[in-house]
Parts: structure tokens; C-alpha cells; sequence
């Protein structure tokens, strides 16, 4: 066996080897045939010394080194958008690391929550003796709106300003008002006869406008505190239309949420974007390994020489 022969086909064996690497990687239908049937051309000439085997080093010269060059290309570009898509999954990850450090957790918000119910029925309890004396004292808990201004942001539903007017219309005939506060007469008749056992239900906000609602706890009745003016109103949940009360994270945690959920559907992209062949390019893939699967390929492999160019062309596009 000549030294050509041998280097030829040492060569040979070196270019299918990175071929399978790259029909391993993209794990593309196309490039594994063309992959197995270069195997298929190597051995025909391996095995059958009076064969040309210059034929063999133009077949790799016209085919093989131009599709590994253009899957080479093709695998740094998609490398390359994959950084990006990794850098983004990286920030986002960062922001909801921020978030969550600075929010107020759900525990501490379901903790203050009892703290803020306790507040609002000693507040009411004081009320209802302040209006029963004629009294002017003040008859609020102290810091009984830390509550909402630490928690309003994050964990408060927002509400239009058409809704807010609604739920704090009031005549004042059916109202008891001092100079500190105003509750409704059937309210206070309520809290009386259930001995002022309410709960924290949620929290809305217009703009700066802040209501908290409560529940009582013996019965399904609900009634609000407009903070801004001090006011006790009972009200209806029915009045609140589009309001998802089912969905108790805060504005950060819902954020965290859909943050973790793009972070997931990143993480799905890059490892579809990894191996990604452009439609084009496979299509001529198919056209190759039609013409290199010909019967007579090796007898007119000095005619294909345009055809093989093709995958030249392809090398100098901006597809990538």
C-alpha cells in the first residue's frame, strides 16, 4: 500500500471522526446520514485498493470538510446566543434573589396580620365606648396603620378608582360619627352582638388610598377600614368584580413567581437552541446526502463540483 493511499485514508478516517462528533451534537436525522453513509464511501475504498483513491479525498474535499466546517459554524453560533439566553437566566436570578431579601416573607405578613385584627377589634371596642360616653378620646391602638404601610405595596390587591368610590359612599344619616372616626350604625350593631370578632381579610389599594376588609368570624359578613378617613363601612365582596382572591402572593412573590417561571422556559430554549439547524440548511443537508446515496455518485463526482459549492456558499451568509 502506497504512502498516498495511507494518507488519504488516515484523513479520511480523521474527517468522519469529527463528523460523528458533530452528528452526536446536533443530533439531526440529516447530518447522521450523511454521517453513516460517509462511513459506507471510507470503507468501499478501504477495502477495494483498485479504486481511485483520489476519488475519495475530493468526495471529502467537495463534501465532508465544507458541512463540518458550516456545522462547526453553525454550533458557535448557537453557543454564542446560548451565553446570552444563560446571562439573562443569571440576572433574573439576581433581581428575585434582591426580592427576596428585601420583601417582607409571607410568614411575617400572616404573622402581622393577627397583630392587625387585634388592633382593629380593640380599636372598635374603644370606639363603641368613646360614641356610648359622648367621650373625645382617641380611640385607635397605636401604629394602627404601620400595618398597611409596610404591607400595601406587596401583599395589597389594587382596585380602580371607580370601585374604591363605591365600597366608601355612605350616608351619613346611617352613620355614627365623632371627631375621630365614623362607623355605620349596622356595623357597629353587628360587632356588638358578635362581640367584636373579626379578622383581617385582604387588603386593597387605589393609588395612596388604602382599605383594609375584615371578616367577622362567626358569620359571612365583611366590612372595611378606610384608613385615610377613618372610616368603618360594611360591604359586599360582590361589589368587587375582577379581583383573583384565590392568589395570596405578594406583587414581589407573584414577580418571583413569573421570573422563575421565564427562568424555566429560558433554560428549555437554550438546550433546544444548542443543537438548532436552521430549516434551510437541513434541506440542502437532504439534498447532499440524496446526491452522495447515488449509485453512480463516485462515478460523477467531477461533475459536482457547483453542487458542492453550495455548502461553500452557505459558509459566507449572515444566517449565522
Amino acid at each position: 500500500m502506497d504512502d498516498r493511499r495511507v494518507d488519504i485514508l488516515k484523513t479520511s478516517r480523521a474527517e468522519i471522526g469529527r463528523l460523528q462528533l458533530l452528528s452526536a451534537f446536533f443530533e439531526e436525522e440529516a447530518v447522521y446520514k450523511i454521517y453513516l453513509r460517509s462511513q459506507v464511501i471510507h470503507q468501499l475504498f478501504e477495502q477495494n485498493e483498485e479504486l481511485d483513491i483520489d476519488k475519495l479525498e475530493l468526495f471529502h474535499i467537495q463534501f465532508t470538510s465544507s458541512l463540518i466546517e458550516l456545522l462547526r459554524k453553525i454550533k458557535k453560533s448557537n453557543e454564542k446566543n446560548v451565553v446570552l439566553i444563560y446571562d439573562e437566566i443569571q440576572l433574573n436570578k439576581e433581581l428575585m434573589a434582591k426580592m427576596s431579601d428585601s420583601v417582607f416573607s409571607e410568614k411575617n405578613f400572616n404573622l402581622d396580620k393577627q397583630r392587625q385584627s387585634l388592633k382593629i377589634n380593640l380599636s372598635l371596642r374603644k370606639l363603641f365606648e368613646v360614641l356610648s360616653d359622648l367621650s373625645e378620646d382617641f380611640p385607635f391602638a397605636k401604629n394602627i396603620n404601620t400595618f398597611s404601610s409596610r404591607y400595601a405595596k406587596d401583599f395589597y390587591y389594587d382596585i380602580s378608582a371607580e370601585q374604591l368610590g363605591l365600597l366608601t359612599s355612605y350616608d351619613p344619616k346611617d352613620m355614627y360619627i365623632d371627631a375621630h372616626a365614623g362607623i355605620e350604625r349596622k356595623l357597629m350593631g353587628l360587632l356588638c352582638k358578635h362581640d367584636f370578632r373579626t379578622e383581617f381579610f385582604y387588603g386593597l389599594k387605589s393609588g395612596q388610598l388604602i382599605i383594609e376588609i375584615y371578616k367577622f368570624i362567626d358569620i359571612d359578613r365583611y366590612f372595611l377600614f378606610f384608613n385615610n378617613r377613618s372610616l368603618f363601612l360594611l360591604c359586599e365582596l360582590s361589589e368587587l368584580t375582577g379581583i383573583d382572591w384565590t392568589n395570596n402572593l405578594s406583587e414581589k412573590g407573584r414577580i418571583v413567581q413569573e421570573l422563575t417561571y421565564k427562568n424555566d422556559k429560558l433554560v428549555s430554549s437554550a438546550a433546544t437552541l444548542k443543537t438548532y439547524i436552521p430549516l434551510e440548511i437541513i434541506d440542502l443537508l437532504e439534498e447532499n446526502y440524496t446526491k452522495i446515496s447515488d449509485i453512480d455518485f463516485l462515478n460523477h463526482l467531477n461533475n459536482y463540483d457547483v453542487q458542492a459549492n453550495i455548502l461553500k456558499a452557505m459558509l459566507k451568509t449572515d444566517l449565522f
